[in-house]
């Protein structure tokens, strides 16, 4: 098809346009051949006539379809030309808030001005590991890419990122390199990926500076090699380092600032270290303030400061060395401020002690003389003779400004070669991965030299990227087999060399640089004479001389000649360079170290950095006069050899492109600028790689998508199963002209605009069908619309008729009864108003009379009570006055009889001193004493009768006083009476004559009140109205209140629910974190463990032959069993301990939980000594005050002897009864039964003989178990002796607990090294000890034999010894055991009672468990003999009855046949023994070499735990403490030895998991606490634990489980995450419903499911594969409903993600998919009855993002209906999916701007996660329910599949 018969009515097409660089239009009417003017309809509303060029008769662009626009690969659009590209920028970038875009093999980054949240740790863990295509472009989607394929093709890679200043250059290399060190991660222990990103504070502070168009440009260019090992881990990195911008130290531009590490020193000038450089505002230095604009905005210069030093101590930069930079950097700064004057035309001088250079000086540590004099002076040399001339101001200003630019050059490469220094590695380098941030193509008003080096750096990567993408397009020709033609691409070898070839533009500067009086006017003459009219890429400007125009590839560019010939030198004056080489400051000269070398490019790159300054070398000793005309290699000649290097580095490796776009010139965010867009498209080659691609193939189809998507365009019959067949076919119908597509072996390839015709037909026949669509429905509808219409007319009609009707019969009834209500009405209204009136009056009447007759009552009343108050009044004042008398007369008594007594007191106070006195003098005068006293009492008696008299007296006084004083009184009262009774009179005579006229007055006002009473009546009757109404009101208001407040209480209850309930929720989540934060430090303790052994595992390869002697475990190592067992593997790592022959010395595995015991029995033992310390001295006090105690010791032991003895004789008397009574059955037997029967192998004589057999059986039980509890006593006081042990084994514990505590266990392996040093210092001193203990325990070992020997012989004679007699002898051994002992430590002991007396009390305990023994004992002999009694009745019985039934003669006729004598079964115990040393045999069966498929499919769930925890068992039942440690510690390291060995197997995880919890449910369910009791029947109850408490193992094992629950779930993970994307996102499970749009040049993968992609129903099989596998394993179901749920979350964050990031799955279509898929998967949650797991849940999320894809996305109310619905989602997640809605059909419309910025305004106030990821490795916390079991221990068989046959059923 013609590209002309596109150009139809109704097609869009692009114009250039002066603002808008392209604009869009419409055509009006077809386009014919011939026709010069289109008609076309601007998007404005105008009209315009767009002329064609009568030339070239160029059609405009054809704009692409709709659905096209925002593609990820600008390759993937129908049309690629320029237009196109910026319109589909413009809309990612603009709309959709996109920054990233493939253009092919390029990844266009365009600067958003603005943080982004693209750039976090979820985001790297979704790209890694994914194909560059299967997600949205990004920089780490290219960084992925490079990494992939440096692993993959074993070829070092590149990544080339280029861009104009201010486009995001440097940020791009960052993140990139941010990627590579958080997915490869380092290889050694120096963090080298936490170095490399610690190089760019350095880098920017140093070669970074503000410019007009970017506040952090980079003024250099930068080349990093980060190196990888062959396990692809980052160990080192190498940077060089291109034509860093000199010229910027000493000269800025307006609104420009020098380099930022100046501004960060002024910023830190007040800092005490930095005193010493005199620094201060950037504004004081020449240096720094000539931009103007010393502040960057947002940009604080003193925390920068903080950051590039503390990234200087990262990378090993000493603070020495940190203080030398910042001192030379102040000197350069001083030096700025250097002023000259001139003394004439060629000479100037310097003041003297000026106070910069003083400075500058004595930061440089050079001579101030030397410096001011070379400053201002230099030295020629000729042939003969060498002289020194002074220079002029303007040439000491410039040697002064070179000077600066020298150092700081010199400076930089110095930082870079200790930058590489510190990320170099000594390890070899395996592969690595260059990132090239380089300067952008540039073009300013006035270009000098650093613009054309830089110009020319980009036209040879230019020419390298177009012959790369040239290589790239005829591969896939070649792979596809089409036919290659050639196609004509822009070349830039010409350019190049011009620049640099023979007599080229460097060529011709160097030449002229050599020239004595060379000048830029001659060089740029010759650069005319050589080059104009001759190069058609050189031109000369029209009005300049000095200038010259090259034409770049991407633009011209003039050249100003001016300042070439001496950028190129970059010369310094030799002297001034031997004064800095002759600093005292160190530091200094080791900065021009290389200045006398010459450096060749190899020798540059080898340094990392290409040197672009030297001065004049010195003259060799054979031509001393040559020095001045000795030349290095210029700058141009550099530059020129370390792009060579750069070129060939870069052509060695597989390129990755990144052009970074400037949007616009003022640094707003999201603000998009065409024209300088466009002018950095041109530049950067992006359109010249479409350009390249459109003149081929630029659209390729694979067949299996061209026939998804124009399936349409096809015909029933057209359709065959030959995909391949059938796509030719068709488009040899559709498109006749065959030059426009070709077919490959797995695609077709399209030229341009041919996609888009195959779109036009598709949307035509797409529409034409819609059409016919609608017509049919719309007609149906409008004809169904029309009957009910007329049926509703009808029935309207008959009711409206109906209705009228009714209406007049009621209208006659209402009037019939209007006249009879008015009739009554009329009469009730007359006889109403009569009644009123009538009451009214009668009422009137009575109120009158009643207020008459109250006020005659109130007047009588008034006057009774007035004589009242009068009588009442009167009586109180004769009271009061009588009481105030009384009052004072008995004070005046009492006050008189006060003072005589206290005259009486003093009197007898008087007398008593006398007497006192004289009994002190006299004490012989007893006799005159007592004839006084006599007198005294005399005297007393004579004055009592006297005060007696006086009393009576008194009393008769008062008496007499009191009548008179009565009669007085009442006189007086007389008095007063008559006085108030006669102004009584006169005051009532006034109140007559008042009452009189009140009369009167009342008179008057009872006619006023008569007349108001009618008028009160009437506003009381209103009044009455009105109140009923308000009471009417009130009680409607009190009712709504009421309501209002039951309501109120509901909402506060439900409220107050809502509140519980969220409390509660909120409780649940603070848990379940809490449970998430302690899995998460066991999964990080865990994986620190792994990493410490496999760390430890490379120690023991490093070191082949172990070091003889001690050997120790390491004190850090903290394994997995938590806070209580070290790993088994240690001890078996360490398998050639040093063993002497003493068995104390033996190492074995510790375990921690011997630990915990020992620490508890140590703090029990210290409680135990402190109270017989108590004791011991209270009895010491007793043995010091009388010696009785001591007699009294031989009497005890005695006393305990005898005990002992007659426990013995008691056991001696039992076992002769047990004697005489089978001697006594044994007769029976033989006496009753014939001979034949008890005969020895009679049936009835072997039945007994068993019977008797098994109970001698357990007879020898119970002796072993004698000789076990005793063996355990010796062991035990053995155990005790050793403190050393006791001490060493807490503090390892408190270590350990420690490290648990403080969260130390990171920290573990760093401090190993000191850890080493340690233990080696340990050892030396151990070992001393060790050889000072060997000598005394040799002497113990040999006495230790000799009672070894003896007791062995004693053992012998035992053994010879019958049965009963054993126990006996047993006994009496131990009792003469612990005489001896006793009396051997009375003697050893004798001067030291404490001792002995802890001695003493440690024997009585031991004697007393010995009792208990004994008592034990007793008892199991009676039950013997309770037994035996039994058997013999039984036995008897038998007999007896088979004598009676049977005659002679049938005796010896009949066979004789077996005795059946019931007997009754062994009754088991539910537990298991084995021995000792079985139990690696028993761990190595049951766990080690077990195959889980085996038991799980014909055994019982949770046999090896229930096998495991009835050897427990057996080793409590024998209070065993050392066996349940070691078997429990044995257990648990071989099933994480188990699962590190088959780690990564679903099926033995799983296994494992479910038997560790049925482990941990036996162990809660048999402890004994009552809580894990109540489930248990009464025989289980019967099985618990008795001896030990196993709660510590419990922990343990709760911890393992949790473990292993984790490494399940990154089973699962791993196993289901490749299936996640293709069969939930990818496969098109409902077929036909999305179509498949056109795809670019990097494809995704095809939603089309082929051989070996995973469907639908891949995971819903891998979903019951993973159910079938956990219910034959038994685990619990409430453990498999979290299994399922952490499932489910994995698959909806999976899909979620990758949604979220792929802007192709982003539309209605694939929201319907989705939804289809999470309905099937809810399907099999029903099936498997886990709905109540919380799995559904768990896809909310997912299922919102789908509905969020399908609902509609136009209005307000839309809007609202969005932010209900999707609370599942955060914000950012909505916005993103809106932004990334792409319509795959013309039908379907894109989200408007407007509509995405509503959804963000209402949903700001939601507090959310700003984080667009979930978190894909999340693991719920995992909680394990007590779950008991019903099975009963004794019932369990051991199948023999398993080899354990020797253990025994107990």
């Amino acid at each position: 098809m013609a590209a002309s018969e596109l150009y139809t009515k109704f097609a869009r097409v692009w114009i250039p346009d002066p603002e808008e660089v392209w604009k869009s239009a419409e055509l009006l009417k077809d386009y014919k051949p011939g026709d010069k003017v289109l008609l076309l309809h601007l998007e404005e509303g105008k009209d315009l006539e767009y002329r064609l060029d009568p030339k070239t008769k160029e059609l405009p662009h054809l704009r692409n379809p709709d659905i096209l626009v925002g593609e990820n690969d600008l390759t993937a659009l129908s049309y690629l030309h320029e237009p196109a590209v910026l319109h589909n920028l413009r809309v990612r970038f603009i709309d959709s808030k996109l920054i990233y875009t493939y253009c092919g093999i390029v990844l266009v980054a365009i600067n958003p001005y603005e943080q982004l949240p693209i750039y976090g740790e979820d985001i790297i863990n979704a790209y890694s590991g994914q194909n560059m295509g299967d997600m949205d472009p990004h920089i780490f989607a290219v960084a992925e890419e490079a990494y992939k394929q440096m692993a993959r093709d074993e070829r070092n890679q590149s990544i080339i990122v280029s861009g104009e200043s201010g486009a995001g250059k440097t940020v791009s290399a960052k993140y990139a390199m941010r990627y590579f060190a958080t997915v490869s991660g380092s290889a050694s222990e120096a963090n080298v990926e936490e170095k490399v990103l610690a190089s760019n504070p350095i880098m920017e502070s140093i070669g970074n500076a503000k410019t007009t168009r970017n506040d952090n440009s980079s003024r250099f260019g930068k080349y990093i090699e980060i190196g990888f090992d062959k396990r692809y881990r980052i160990i080192g990195a190498n940077m060089r380092t291109y034509l860093l911008e000199k010229s910027r130290v000493v000269f800025q531009a307006e609104e420009e600032r020098n380099y930022h590490i100046f501004y960060q020193l002024c910023a830190s000038a007040k800092l005490p270290e930095f005193k010493m450089l005199r620094l201060g505002n950037a504004d004081d230095f020449n240096y720094t303030q000539q931009g103007g604009s010393p502040v960057i905005e947002g940009v604080d210069d003193a925390k920068e400061m903080a950051h590039t030093r503390q990234a200087c101590t990262l990378l090993g930069i000493s603070e020495s060395h940190q203080m030398g930079i910042f001192r030379i950097l102040a000197g350069i700064l001083h030096l700025g401020n250097v002023g000259f004057t001139s003394r004439d035309a060629d000479s100037c001088t310097i003041p003297p002690k000026h106070e910069p250079l003083c400075i500058f000086c004595d930061l440089m540590g050079v001579d101030y003389e030397e410096m001011c004099h070379w400053l201002c002076h230099r030295k020629l040399a000729t042939a003969t003779e060498t002289y020194i001339k002074p220079i002029s101001k303007l040439q000491a200003t410039n040697a002064r400004d070179a000077l600066a630019k020298h150092i700081y050059a010199k400076l930089f490469n110095w930082i870079v070669d200790n930058v590489n220094q510190a990320l170099h590695s000594a390890v070899k380098q395996h592969s690595f991965i260059g990132v090239l941030d380089i300067y952008g193509f540039e073009t300013f008003e006035i270009n000098s030299f650093e613009q054309f080096c830089i110009n020319y750096a980009n036209e040879k990567l230019q020419q390298q990227f177009n012959m790369h993408v040239f290589k790239l397009e005829q591969e896939e020709y070649m792979k596809e087999q089409i036919p290659w033609t050639l196609i004509d691409f822009y070349d830039n070898q010409p350019c190049i060399n011009l620049i640099e070839s023979k007599l080229g533009i460097l060529d011709l500067l160097d030449e002229e640089c050599k020239m004595p009086k060379g000048t830029d006017d001659t060089w740029a003459q010759k650069l005319y004479n050589t080059h104009l009219n001759k190069c058609t890429l050189f031109e000369k400007p029209r009005l300049s001389n000095k200038a010259f125009i090259i034409q770049h590839f991407a633009d011209k560019v003039e050249y100003q000649c001016e300042g070439f010939l001496e950028k190129n030198k970059d010369t310094v004056f030799e002297e001034q360079i031997k004064v800095l080489k002759s600093s005292k400051f160190k530091m200094l000269p080791e900065l021009f170290q290389d200045d006398e070398k010459a450096i060749s490019p190899t020798s540059a790159t080898s340094s990392g950095r290409t040197p672009l300054t030297r001065i004049p070398a010195k003259p060799t000793k054979g031509r001393p006069g040559q020095m001045a005309k000795e030349h290095k290699k210029t700058v141009g000649h550099q530059f020129r050899n370390s792009l060579h290097l750069l070129m060939e580095t870069l052509n060695a490796t597989t390129p990755h492109y990144v052009r970074c776009i400037k949007p616009n010139d003022f640094k707003f965010p999201f603000t998009f600028d065409e024209k300088r867009a466009v002018q950095q498209l041109r530049a950067c080659g992006v359109l010249e790689t479409i350009r390249i691609s459109a003149a081929g193939f630029p659209s390729r189809w694979t067949y299996q998508e061209f026939f998804s998507r124009y399936r349409v365009l096809m015909k029933q019959k057209d359709v065959l199963s030959d995909r391949k067949q059938t796509c030719k076919n068709v488009l040899e119908k559709l498109i006749l002209d065959k030059d426009k597509y070709q077919f490959g072996k797995t695609k077709i390839f399209f030229r341009a605009g041919q996609v888009a015709y195959l779109e036009k037909l598709r949307a035509d026949k797409l529409r034409a069908a819609c059409i016919r669509i609608q017509k049919t429905i719309r007609g149906w509808l409008l004809r169904k619309k029309y009957l009910r219409m007329r049926k509703a007319a009808i029935t309207v009609q008959r009711y409206v008729r109906g209705y009228q009707a009714r209406c007049y019969a009621k209208f006659l009834r209402r009037t019939k009864a209007a006249t009879i209500i008015q009739k009554y009405w009329r009469m009730f209204v007359v006889c109403r108003r009569y009644k009123i009136r009538r009451a009214a009056t009668i009422v009137l009447q009575s109120y009158l009379r009643g207020f008459l007759a109250r006020n005659r009552y109130r007047k009588i009343l008034r006057e009774h009570k007035a004589v009242i108050i009068q009588k009442r009044v009167r009586g109180w004042l004769a009271r009061t006055h009588y009481k105030r008398s009384m009052h004072a007369i008995i004070y005046l008594q009492c006050c008189f009889r006060r003072m005589m007594a206290k005259r009486e007191l003093k009197k007898l106070k008087i007398e008593a001193r006398s007497v006192e006195r004289y009994k002190k003098l006299h004490i012989g005068m007893e006799n005159k004493i007592m004839q006084l006293q006599r007198k005294v009492d005399e005297q007393n008696k004579d004055y009592k009768c006297l005060v007696e008299k006086l009393t009576n007296l008194e009393g008769i006084y008062n008496s007499e006083t009191e009548k008179l004083r009565s009669d007085l009184e009442r006189l007086q009262l007389s008095e007063e009476e008559a006085k108030v009774a006669t102004g009584r009179v006169l005051s009532l005579q006034e109140e007559i004559a008042k009452l009189r006229k009140d009369l009167e007055q009342t008179r008057s006002e009872k006619k006023c009140i008569e007349e108001r009473a009618d008028q009160y009546k009437q506003e009381t009757e209103q009044l009455v109205s009105n109140l009923k109404e308000e009471n009417t009101l009130l009680k409607q208001e009190k009712e709504a209140l009421n309501h209002r407040i039951v309501e109120q209480a509901k909402e506060m209850t439900e409220t107050m629910e809502k509140k519980l309930v969220e409390e509660t929720k909120q409780l649940e989540l603070d848990l379940n974190d809490e449970r998430l934060r302690y899995q998460n430090l066991l999964n990080e303790f865990s994986r620190l463990e792994e990493r410490y052994d496999d760390l430890k595992e490379e120690m023991t390869l490093m070191v082949h032959v172990p070091k003889p002697g001690h050997r120790r475990t390491d004190s850090t190592h903290s394994s997995n069993e938590s806070e209580y067992t070290f790993s088994s593997e240690i001890a078996e790592m360490e398998d050639i301990p040093s063993r002497t022959e003493e068995p104390s010395e033996k190492k074995v595995p510790l375990d921690m939980s011997l630990f915990l015991k020992l620490q508890k029995r140590v703090t029990e033992l210290e409680q135990e000594k402190q109270v017989m310390q108590d004791e011991l001295d209270r009895k010491e006090e007793q043995v010091l005050r009388s010696k009785a105690k001591e007699e009294e010791r031989p009497q005890i032991r005695g006393a305990e002897l005898e005990y002992e003895s007659l426990k013995r004789q008691e056991l001696e008397s039992e076992n002769k009864k047990l004697k005489n009574e089978l001697n006594e059955l044994r007769k029976a037997l033989s006496e009753k039964s014939a001979p034949e029967v008890t005969a020895p192998g009679a049936p009835a004589y072997r039945v007994l003989m068993e019977q008797l057999t098994s109970v001698s059986e357990e007879l020898d039980v119970r002796k072993e178990e004698v000789l076990i509890l005793r063996s355990q006593l010796v062991s035990q006081k053995e155990a005790i002796h050793p403190k050393n042990t006791m001490t060493d084994s807490t503090i390892l514990l408190e270590d350990v607990q420690k490290m648990k505590d403080k969260g130390e266990i990171a920290q573990a392996y760093i401090g190993l090294k000191e850890t080493n040093r340690l233990l080696e210092s340990q050892l030396q001193s151990q070992k001393r000890s060790h050889e000072n203990e060997a000598e005394a325990l040799r002497g113990e070992i040999q006495s230790l034999k000799e009672e070894n020997n003896r007791q062995q012989q004693l053992l012998a004679q035992n053994l010879q010894l019958p049965p009963e007699a054993r126990i006996e002898a047993s006994l009496q051994h131990e009792i003469t055991r612990l005489t001896n002992e006793n009396l051997y430590f009375e003697e050893l002991y004798a001067d030291e009672p404490k001792k002995y007396q802890s001695y003493r009390i440690s024997l009585y305990k031991r004697m007393i468990d010995l009792m208990e023994q004994l008592e034990k004992q007793d008892k199991t002999v009676r039950k013997l003999k309770k037994q035996l009694k039994v058997f013999a009745k039984k036995i008897g019985e038998l007999e007896v009855g088979q004598m009676e039934n049977i005659s002679p003669g049938q005796i010896i006729d009949e066979p004789i046949r077996p005795v059946n004598i019931p007997r009754k079964e062994k009754d088991f115990q539910g537990m298991l023994e084995y021995k000792k040393e079985d139990e690696q045999k028993l761990v190595k069966n049951l766990i080690l070499e077990l195959k889980p498929r085996g038991v799980a499919v014909n055994l019982i769930p949770g046999l090896p735990a229930y096998i495991l925890f009835m050897c427990v068992r057996h080793a409590d039942y024998l209070n065993d403490d050392q066996k349940v440690r070691s078997l429990l510690t044995s257990t648990i390291n071989s099933i994480k030895k188990v699962l590190k060995k088959r780690g990564d197997d679903f099926e033995t995880v799983s296994f494992w998991l479910s038997n560790t919890c049925r482990f941990l449910h036996c162990l809660k369910q048999y402890s004994g606490e009552e809580g894990f009791m109540k489930h248990n029947t009464s025989r289980q109850n019967e099985h618990c634990l008795t001896n030990f408490d196993l709660a510590e193992y419990r922990q343990v094992l709760s911890d393992l489980a949790i473990q292993i629950y984790q490494q399940l779930v990154r089973v699962l993970e791993n196993i289901l995450q490749p299936m996640i994307v293709s069969g939930m996102l990818e496969h098109e499970t409902i077929q036909g419903v999305s179509g498949v749009k056109p795809t670019g040049l990097r494809k995704r993968t095809s939603s089309i499911a082929d051989e070996g992609t995973y469907t639908l129903d891949s995971i819903l099989r891998q979903l019951n594969s993973f159910h079938s596998v956990m219910c034959q394993h038994g685990m619990d179901p409430e453990l498999i409903k979290q299994v399922v749920k952490q499932m489910f979350y994995i698959v909806g964050a999976i899909t979620l993600n990758n949604l979220l990031l792929r802007k192709d799955m982003c539309s209605w279509s694939k929201g319907m998919q989705i939804r289809y898929n999470v309905s099937q998967l809810e399907e099999w949650l029903r099936d498997k009855n886990l709905m109540n797991s919380g799995a559904k849940e768990t896809l909310e999320p997912l299922i919102q993002a789908a509905q969020l894809l399908q609902v509609k996305k136009k209005t307000d109310d839309d809007a609202e209906a969005i932010c209900s619905m999707c609370n599942a989602l955060t914000t950012a997640q909505i916005v993103k999916v809106l932004n990334l809605y792409t319509p795959v059909n013309e039908f379907e419309e894109r989200v408007s701007v407007s509509f995405i910025r509503t959804i963000q305004m209402r949903l700001r106030d939601r507090k959310d996660s700003p984080q667009l990821l979930m978190d894909a490795k999340h693991i719920f916390p995992v909680t394990f329910p007590f779950n008991p079991s019903s099975l009963a221990l004794e019932t369990i068989q051991i199948p023999a599949s398993l080899g354990l046959g020797f253990i025994s059923r107990v």
